[in-house]
């Protein structure tokens, strides 16, 4: 993999733990207003623009983007933000619940992804990636990082444990309970050198970021017929961390009614589905070929035999719900654009699940064992596209810790 230090804007360490926030994807409106009360250097003002304007304003609105313009400029003229003299890398470290994970900040080469060098496992929604490129462009900068996963490599597990023995920029825990650490790599040959040795890159969560960022690059080449591949533009802002250290939870389904059926009826539509039906099921699946479905007030586990016939997407635990009950029994044959399914991720826990039902927000639940990061190697290396919400990364990534200007 082409890697490349660059001079990074970041938050002073005295005023890191304000400024980060949960990627821009995560909340909604309200949610982010909430959560940046009270505090101006949250990067929300600048991810989230659309809290410093009235409710009525549409978040797609030249007005959100011209503010986020405003409000990182003000973040920067205050102090609040500071740029790097020399171009570096960094070592990013999140803790949660006893869980590390430690990945390199660098940019990477749009040429990478183009060539399918940086592979990716999902479909991306024209519309999300113009607001990301909006963003973008408005502001001259990536201010969110694409979630990169390698193959481990021997060599740069010892690189970053030598970084990890030294003193960070900025150490802090955030309200989510993720403890999150940085250090500075000035010294950058080494990991450039190790990084070359690592064949392909995965896209674990930001593909829309990554589209988005290929999509600025490209107008730009059109528009500057001189401009080299070495320019800055060319290249977007990531996280590198190896697979191995990476954690799936599952993204749990909420369907709002049973498509014309009683309880009964339904259940045993699900019998004819092919899938073994018991009751008294754990609310979470254990194993594999498992899911647990909440209905009327109980746990129900459906379980199903491997298919030595199904390819890499065919076997995964959501493929089997969506194609033999989501589809042909719930009539939810498109799950990205149906609103009678909801998609809640696995960091809420089942309790969630059993709330929605229990408060007429859905009918029925279902509860999904995780994918694995090995599926997810597997179905990229194959070309091919996982359904919608197939996995949940945490921890994610925070907002305004480091950002990448294109100039």
């Amino acid at each position: 993999m082409n890697i490349h230090p660059f001079k990074a804007w970041r938050p002073t360490a005295e005023l890191a733990a304000r400024v980060a926030a949960p990627p821009y994807d995560v909340l909604d409106s309200d949610e982010a207003r909430a959560m940046a009360a009270g505090n101006p250097v949250s990067f929300l003002h600048v991810g989230k623009a659309e809290i410093d304007l009235p409710r009525a304003v549409d978040v797609h609105s030249a007005a959100v983007y011209a503010k986020a313009v405003e409000n990182l400029a003000r973040l920067r003229r205050e102090g609040v933000l500071v740029q790097e003299p020399q171009p570096v890398f960094y070592l990013y470290r999140l803790i949660r619940a006893g869980h590390a994970q430690a990945g390199l900040v660098a940019t990477c080469h749009v040429g990478e992804y183009e060539r399918d060098l940086i592979r990716k496992h999902e479909k991306t929604l024209k519309a999300k990636e113009d607001d990301r490129m909006r963003h973008i462009a408005n502001l001259n900068s990536q201010t969110g990082p694409v979630f990169l996963a390698y193959r481990p490599q021997a060599a740069l597990d010892v690189l970053a444990a030598q970084v990890q023995a030294t003193a960070p920029l900025f150490d802090f825990t955030s309200a989510d309970g993720v403890r999150n650490t940085l250090w500075r790599i000035a010294d950058t040959a080494l990991w450039t050198a190790a990084f070359a040795a690592v064949p392909l890159g995965y896209i674990a969560d930001g593909h829309h970021r990554a589209a988005a960022a290929v999509r600025v690059a490209q107008e730009r080449r059109a528009a500057q017929a001189s401009a080299t591949s070495a320019k800055e533009f060319n290249w977007f802002l990531a996280v590198l961390f190896p697979s191995d250290q990476l954690r799936i939870l599952p993204y749990n389904r909420c369907v709002q009614d049973l498509n014309g059926m009683t309880p009964a009826q339904f259940l045993e539509r699900v019998r004819q589905a092919s899938f073994t039906l018991t009751d008294n099921a754990a609310p979470v699946p254990a194993a594999p070929r498992q899911v647990s479905l909440y209905l009327d007030g109980r746990w129900h586990g459906l379980n199903w035999p491997a298919d030595p016939q199904a390819d890499a997407v065919g076997r995964l635990d959501v493929s089997v719900l969506q194609d033999r009950l989501l589809g042909p029994v719930l009539g939810i044959d498109d799950p990205r654009k149906s609103p009678r399914i909801d998609f809640v991720g696995g960091i809420r826990g089942p309790d969630e699940l059993v709330k929605r039902v229990a408060g007429g927000r859905a009918a029925v639940a279902f509860s999904m064992y995780p994918t694995t990061m090995d599926q997810l190697l597997a179905i990229a290396d194959a070309g091919q596209i996982m359904p919608p919400k197939s996995t949940w990364f945490e921890p994610k990534l925070k907002d305004g810790l480091f950002l990448h200007d294109l100039e």
